[in-house]
């Protein structure tokens, strides 16, 4: 307990963080994904979620980067389904329409539910073709990601 209680107050920290670095807003969630996977392998699954939801919740309260907070909302949850996904047929396919749901589901309410304009005219500005490249590259970030979830540094050891 004490293990997940200290990361998950570095995780709030690295959150708290993001404004620092405009490209901290991806960064910031991917950092807190990680310390996920470490609470998930230490702890076990009832004590991944239960960190996943109070870094959730707290990020969303005090996380100046409210974009961030939401993408962490959405995405921060991926270790602990993970296994799951990686024990399906086509778990690229699956992967790919979870991340790609979830990011829309980020954006859209971002500017229709919290009503952030500011973000809906910086992707009017960037037109489609840039916006879809920032998809695409999203994309490969979370195959990068999902790809450092599987190292060895990151497994159980089995005694």
């Amino acid at each position: 307990m004490a293990l997940g209680g200290v990361l998950a107050a570095m995780a709030v920290v690295i959150m708290a963080l993001g404004t620092l670095i405009p490209v901290a807003t991806y960064v910031c969630p991917m950092l807190c994904v990680l310390l996920l996977q470490v609470v998930y392998l230490c702890c076990g699954r009832r004590v991944g979620w239960a960190w996943y939801a109070a870094v959730a919740i707290l990020s969303g309260l005090l996380a100046p980067d409210k974009e961030a907070a939401a993408i962490f909302l959405t995405l921060g949850y991926y270790p602990l389904l993970k296994p799951w996904l990686d024990r399906r047929r086509l778990k690229w396919l699956w992967k790919g329409l979870l991340f790609n749901a979830a990011i829309l589901a980020t954006y859209l309410g971002l500017m229709f539910l919290l009503g952030m304009e500011a973000l809906a005219a910086e992707f009017h500005e960037m037109g489609m073709v840039l916006s879809g490249l920032l998809l695409l590259m999203g994309n490969l970030v979370f195959f990068l990601m999902d790809r450092l979830l599987d190292r060895k540094t990151f497994r159980r050891r089995k005694p």
